[in-house]
């Protein structure tokens, strides 16, 4: 027996101190609800864990982004659903003015109201915005994008991904102009030919080259709309080249200067080109029956971009949904990798508990050993 070193308590303290850590640990997880507490409880699960918990931040984030822009997108076929009204409404005075049993001063009258509606049209795409995004006066029209900056222009683009690397993880929203001008009806419409500058914002040209008054310019296939008005065998001032392979769009303006415009090889041609645009008014009988055709153009151009739209819509739910999906699908991974399995950790507290309260009980006696050496020297 000894007394100074009691090696039996030395054991039993050091197996105390061992189940003691070993149930604080337990309390812990099961106060947390929580397997992986620190780096020290799993090292690589914790790693694993936290790429999880950003990326189920980004998706859930991503949905609200998927949400707001579908927000945006019935903001703006909200307002092209009332320009769809104005321009049924317009249709139906000039049907009203291409009949001859009105004279001049009745047709001024109904097309004082036409011009009102184009007005309205204008003033309904200049209003029509969604968080400060000007949504229907050509803001996002163009088939660029710069988001550089609070002023950015053209498409704009929704992000939804987790990352940025690929066309999965956005979209691109692109609205035309709406405005009475773009849709070619009201006073504020192109009266003539439209000029090259109009011929870029209508069909996205690159403008060429601007040639001077009466002066001609090779082509190899001149559009329908412009055959005959060029001579190609001029050779003055132009000729023809069999070797070229781009169509050029002969256009003149309102001053009567001619433009040429570079079509490229998929050239949309205008019917418009030297006719004019009919739809400005229906003061006369002649306006008002050109402007039926007019009217009819415009709303097609509204319907193609309300149609883009609800596509748009349709496609950014589907991807709300499967963000959705994936965010579960994730949470639940990330939950079994970090949460703690109740049953099974009660059950390790209770062994840690009894065995905690047992080395307590065991130390009390290791410490009791040395007294009995008393009873030796005493005896």
């Amino acid at each position: 027996m000894y007394i100074n070193t009691n090696s039996m308590s030395t054991v039993v303290a050091n197996n105390l101190q061992s189940h003691y850590s070993e149930l604080a640990s337990s309390t812990q997880r099961l106060s947390t609800g929580l397997r992986v507490n620190s780096a020290a409880d799993d090292a690589a699960g914790l790693a694993i864990r936290e790429l999880m918990r950003t990326d189920i931040s980004a998706l859930n984030q991503g949905v609200r982004n998927a949400n707001d822009a579908i927000s945006l997108i019935q903001t703006a076929d909200g307002a092209l659903a009332v320009i769809d009204e104005k321009l049924i409404r317009m249709k139906e005075l000039a049907e009203q003015a291409a009949t001859g049993t009105y004279d001049s001063t009745q047709r001024l009258m109904i097309d004082s109201e036409y011009q009102a509606m184009a007005s309205e049209i204008t003033r309904i795409a200049n209003a029509t915005d969604f968080n400060g995004i000007h949504l229907l006066d050509g803001s996002l029209s163009s088939s660029t994008h710069d988001g550089s900056g609070m002023s950015s222009t053209g498409k704009l683009k929704v992000h939804f991904g987790t990352a940025n690397d690929s066309a999965e993880d956005y979209y691109y929203v692109q609205i035309g102009n709406c405005t009475a001008s773009a849709l070619g009806v009201g006073n504020s419409a192109d009266a003539g030919p439209r000029t090259e500058a109009q011929y870029v914002a209508l069909y996205n040209l690159s403008f060429d080259v601007a040639v001077p008054l009466n002066a001609y310019y090779q082509y190899t296939a001149a559009p329908p709309e412009v055959q005959g008005q060029f001579d190609p065998n001029q050779t003055a001032n132009g000729y023809w080249n069999q070797g070229h392979t781009r169509y050029y769009v002969f256009a003149s303006d309102r001053s009567g200067n001619v433009h040429v415009l570079d079509g490229f090889n998929n050239f949309e041609t205008d019917t418009n080109l030297t006719a004019g645009n009919g739809g400005t008014s229906i003061s006369t009988q002649d306006l008002a029956q050109k402007a039926l055709v007019s009217i009819n153009k415009a709303i097609v151009s509204k319907d193609k971009i309300r149609a883009s739209l609800g596509a748009l819509q349709n496609r950014l739910e589907n991807t709300v949904s499967n963000l959705q999906t994936q965010a579960e699908n994730l949470q639940s991974a990330e939950s079994r990798i970090s949460d703690v399995d109740v049953a099974s950790e009660m059950t390790q507290f209770v062994r840690k508990q009894i065995l905690t309260q047992s080395s307590v009980a065991m130390l009390s006696q290791a410490n009791s050993m040395p007294k009995m050496a008393m009873q030796i020297i005493g005896g």
